[in-house]
């Protein structure tokens, strides 16, 4: 049944992005905006934005997105956060709520807060949802759908605000819970963040093993190289500032991922037959609660269509 108000009058979409233009597409589907204003850095951007019906209002500054506003979303890389604050903060309607998408959260408070004026309820905010595919062309409208959205709202921050935000994100498919800042970085640092890393370094130290051509690499891939390189597809400039803005936590995960991969090593080294056999099947009874969570498929081949 169709929403016959909208749950915002006004929302700024600042990026355009997967998140972006998934986000758009979904409030379209759910009538959650009455006007989406957007705003993406490049004019390319912009365009196609405008093409595919994204946006009602298209704004070459942020400033210009979020005048009269009443949701801000920013759906861009965690880096950039700080200085769009600082661009928009003067601009901000009084009781509006500002969030992000981005998967650190610790960074973005320290550098959205102090940007943040009276009256503008600030909810930092990470959908754990995504594709290995950017721009405005790859959002659709069932990326949230089912899926976890992580809140993390500073302390005395407005319940009534909070509540729109969450209802805002379940009207969008996802299943939302509150946490703590410190400790979802931590918790994406091992689901999201050091699975990256490893992605990214196996195909970087495939790239490089010289007794192996890389047609070879490319030829047999199947034999799971594939599956790493749809992490390491992902965008660069995301996951450059993921890494610099929540090191604390990665780096405390890669050196506890370090040490077991160590005794790993050693395993093999020494034929520990039921070492190994006990890791795998600890690790294949963990895929299978991922698939009972219905974050996962279980269809053959990771669902892929042929």
């Amino acid at each position: 049944m169709a929403r016959e108000k909208p749950l915002f009058d006004r929302v700024a979409l600042i990026g355009l992005g997967l998140i972006g233009s998934s986000l758009s597409h979904i409030m379209r589907r759910e009538h959650l905006a009455g006007h989406i204003a957007g705003n993406a850095r490049s004019q390319a951007t912009r365009d196609k934005a405008v093409e595919l019906g994204l946006v009602d209002s298209i704004h070459a500054s942020p400033a210009e997105a979020v005048e009269g506003v009443d949701l801000v979303v920013l759906c861009v890389p965690v880096g950039a956060c700080g200085p769009i604050a600082a661009e928009i903060e003067t601009h901000l309607k009084p009781g509006a709520i500002l969030t992000d998408v981005g998967s650190v959260k610790q960074a973005v408070i320290r550098d959205v807060g102090p940007h943040v004026p009276p009256g503008v309820h600030f909810m930092p905010g990470h959908p754990i949802a995504g594709t290995e595919h950017s721009g405005p062309e790859s959002g659709f409208a069932e990326l949230f759908t089912d899926r976890w959205c992580i809140l993390t709202p500073l302390e005395g921050s407005d319940a009534a605000a909070l509540e729109k935000l969450k209802q805002f994100w379940q009207a969008c498919g996802s299943q939302v819970d509150i946490m703590d800042p410190n400790h979802h970085d931590k918790v994406l640092a091992i689901t999201s963040h050091l699975p990256h890393l490893i992605a990214y370094n196996i195909v970087a130290t495939a790239a490089d093993v010289e007794s192996v051509t890389e047609s070879e690499v490319i030829k047999y891939s199947a034999g799971g190289f594939r599956d790493f390189t749809r992490l390491a597809a992902s965008d660069p400039t995301m996951w450059r500032d993921v890494f610099l803005n929540n090191k604390e936590a990665v780096l405390e995960m890669l050196a506890r991922f370090s040490e077991d991969l160590s005794a790993l090593q050693r395993a093999i080294r020494w034929g520990d037959g039921q070492k190994l056999f006990d890791l795998f099947a600890r690790s294949r009874a963990a895929r299978r609660d991922i698939i009972e969570a219905g974050q996962e498929t279980a269809k053959p081949d990771f669902g892929r269509e042929h």
